[in-house]
């Protein structure tokens, strides 16, 4: 599959492989029999020693969390995807739905993207296309999905990339609607398996049932 534009943007993508989670060791509440009588100057102190303690641990998590997101899925080692999947509860809580990319909704998808390094096409929809991409995936409609996910690529290219008979358009200010698929978007991507062309069908026959879009 090939995009179409003045300029050629390459890109690389390295699927996130995930591991399996680490058994979490159960801990044994304190017998009640110990129980430690102390001042409650004692127990404000205690109180605000573990507070701060609380505060630095989430600090020294979200600083290793970014440096990890800055690296790049390429340069992480086995032991950072391990650090990101534990220590990213919402990423975490996306990889354990057990759905495939195109199941997921669009701000799951761009979360995922973001998280894991991945190029991040879907932070280039609009909210209210974002809204269509979820209307798609709850329908089941993978393909109108895949459609509205090729439409956020091709915007990948910037502000021009090829239409209908060698003109040139700007993807990012170009809204998904079934004539701008027709004129543009579904001109800027050159598949010779067929598979985008049935995919901007798919969503093209999907705005045309769907009037609220």
């Amino acid at each position: 599959m090939i995009i179409q534009a003045t300029s050629r943007l390459g890109y690389t993508a390295e699927m996130f492989r995930t591991t399996s989670p680490r058994p979490i060791p159960t801990v044994s509440s304190a017998n009640t029999a110990d129980t430690v009588r102390i001042s409650q100057a004692a127990r404000d102190a205690l109180a605000a020693s573990a507070s701060s303690t609380a505060s630095h641990d989430d600090g020294g998590v979200a600083a290793r969390l970014a440096e990890i997101r800055a690296r790049g899925p390429i340069n992480r080692s086995q032991e950072d995807q391990e650090y990101l999947l534990t220590n990213d509860k919402r990423l975490a809580g996306i990889i354990a739905q057990g759905k495939s990319p195109d199941e997921l909704s669009a701000d799951d998808l761009d979360y995922m993207q973001k998280a894991t390094g991945l190029v991040n096409t879907m932070a280039n929809l609009s909210p209210a296309e974002k809204a269509l991409y979820d209307k798609a995936v709850a329908s089941g409609n993978k393909a109108a999905a895949a459609g509205i996910g090729q439409i956020a690529m091709t915007r990948m290219m910037g502000h021009t990339a090829g239409g209908a008979s060698g003109a040139t358009y700007d993807p990012l200010d170009t809204t998904i609607t079934a004539a701008n698929i027709e004129k543009y978007f579904s001109h800027s991507i050159v598949d010779p398996s067929g598979k985008t062309a049935s995919n901007f069908q798919a969503l093209i026959r999907f705005l045309h049932d769907t009037p609220s879009a």
